[in-house]
């Protein structure tokens, strides 16, 4: 048998089907995985009877051998069995030991369970393949997020196992009403996926647009969520999420209560949520797990802090280049002093300090995590010290940068528009003053509000006036009044 790949990687059979010789149908799958040393095929027949030949095919590292032995080669080798009609069903029904086990006799399918880590058994004189669940490959184990972690709650985060994933999710909503719908993305990858909501409160509507745009993706291969992402995202040139993701199966159940729908790809640990609102780049699992009190005073800080990382730079910028007469004398003395001695302008000052600061954080990401963090406290310390000394920029200035890149850090979700914001508000600031700045804003709140995610306003309920609405939005109120559910997911279903 011959097969070829299309443009989109699609195998094409020009013989598709299995033979009713044994022979025949080993030489197929001989043909198909040429040069393959992890496929592993063997025959072996029954004692009672040396006509009953049978053939076991599975790729080496993706199964279990205790199961193929136990639970295939062997039952058949000693059961009693004879080269009748009946001998397939037989061995499906009566003989093999599994608990999953299928017939199959379309080529495609065959051999997407065997390199799904699936065990394939032929029978001679029968065109048919039973197909008995042997997956054993190794999977990392449950630990916590480094970039979620807690001070309280469940500590679990996701691993590279669909299933087990998918498993975690469902000890946490012991529920039929959760459903699992299974997709298939990559054209030579095959990554497997799996949708999940509760069917009672998803609105389906927007199920329905998910899966619009998930059958609109072709790509070769899927090896992250964020290949889905990018291609099922409103608005794929914003600077903000409009998909959440997230590594810890409580968060997934949180958000399937609300009427969200999640997305679990086989081979990563990122799971992603839709629709996603700008007010959950602020809200973390802490706000739920502790007393409300503590809950809202964090939560507001990130709000501040938000602002601050933004605005910092851009607001020094406009009080020392535009509005000197702002600053309280003594401290406008000191700043002058401090500027007098360096050769650049503040706006060059800033944007500088703000673009090695940005490259020593991500020199932090990419090494090592015994020398990382050290590295990069130490860079920072050094680099600054260093540059006040040599004049090149002012001390004011590092004490701005280094308020802005700790404040940064309490808004990770947002990492990525929180650089291009600052870099865009010191611009304006620089043009136009505290004017430039506050125009600034005002584009990105029109910004804001012109997102949608799935049909739903980006911005959904951050302004408005109906304290129903603003209920879990900048302050959480205590668990007993949070008896209903967001009103932008199925506003008619409580909680």
């Amino acid at each position: 048998m011959s097969y070829s790949a299309d443009k989109k990687g699609t195998i094409q059979y020009s013989q598709p089907g299995l033979s009713e010789d044994l022979g025949t149908s080993l030489a197929i799958f001989e043909e198909i995985f040429t040069d393959d040393v992890t496929f592993q095929l063997r025959e072996f027949s029954c004692r009672s009877d040396n006509r009953v030949r049978c053939a076991t095919l599975y790729l080496d590292g993706m199964i279990s051998s205790r199961i193929i032995n136990e639970d295939i080669i062997q039952p058949i080798t000693l059961a009693h069995l004879e080269n009748t009609s009946g001998l397939f069903q037989t061995i499906l029904t009566s003989v093999i030991v599994g608990g999953e086990i299928t017939q199959e006799s379309d080529m495609d399918s065959i051999i997407k369970a065997l390199l799904y880590g699936d065990t394939i058994l032929l029978v001679h004189g029968f065109a048919q393949a039973i197909v008995v669940g042997s997956k054993g490959f190794t999977v990392r184990s449950i630990s916590e997020p480094d970039d979620e972690k807690s001070l309280r709650g469940p500590r679990e985060g996701f691993t590279e196992s669909v299933m087990m994933n998918a498993s975690m999710v469902r000890r946490k909503l012991q529920t039929s009403d959760l459903k699992f719908k299974s997709r298939t993305f990559g054209t030579r990858s095959n990554t497997r996926a799996f949708i999940c909501y509760l069917d009672s409160l998803v609105d389906k509507g927007i199920l329905a647009e998910l899966e619009t745009r998930l059958d609109r993706i072709c790509i070769d291969g899927a090896l992250d969520i964020n290949y889905i992402q990018e291609h099922i995202k409103d608005s794929p040139r914003s600077i903000f999420k409009t998909c959440g993701n997230t590594e810890k199966p409580d968060v997934v159940a949180a958000k399937l209560l609300e009427g969200r729908v999640a997305i679990i790809l086989d081979g990563t640990p990122i799971v992603l949520t839709v629709p996603y609102l700008f007010i959950e780049n602020l809200q973390v699992t802490d706000d739920y797990y502790t007393n409300f009190y503590y809950g809202n005073i964090g939560r507001i800080l990130r709000i501040l802090g938000f602002f601050i990382t933004i605005s910092a730079p851009a607001v020094y910028v406009s009080l020392v280049s535009f509005h000197p007469e702002m600053i309280p004398t003594g401290l406008m003395l000191s700043i002058a002093a401090a500027n007098s001695k360096v050769p650049f302008p503040t706006v060059v000052e800033c944007m500088g300090m703000l673009a090695v600061f940005e490259i020593l954080r991500e020199t932090g990401i990419r090494t090592p995590n015994k020398i990382g963090s050290a590295l990069s406290i130490v860079g920072a310390l050094i680099v600054g010290q260093a540059a006040v000394e040599a004049r090149i920029v002012s001390a004011p200035v590092v004490i701005i940068i280094s308020l802005t890149g700790i404040t940064g850090l309490m808004v990770p979700r947002m990492s990525g528009a929180v650089i291009f914001l600052r870099f865009a508000l010191i611009a304006a600031a620089a043009c136009l003053g505290f004017y430039g700045y506050f125009l600034a804003l005002i584009a990105l709140f029109f910004y804001i509000t012109g997102l949608e995610s799935f049909g739903v306003d980006y911005s959904s309920q951050l302004f408005s006036y109906n304290p129903a609405h603003l209920k879990d939005i900048y302050l959480r109120p205590s668990m007993s009044r949070m008896n209903t559910r967001p009103l932008t997911f199925n506003n008619d279903v409580e909680r």
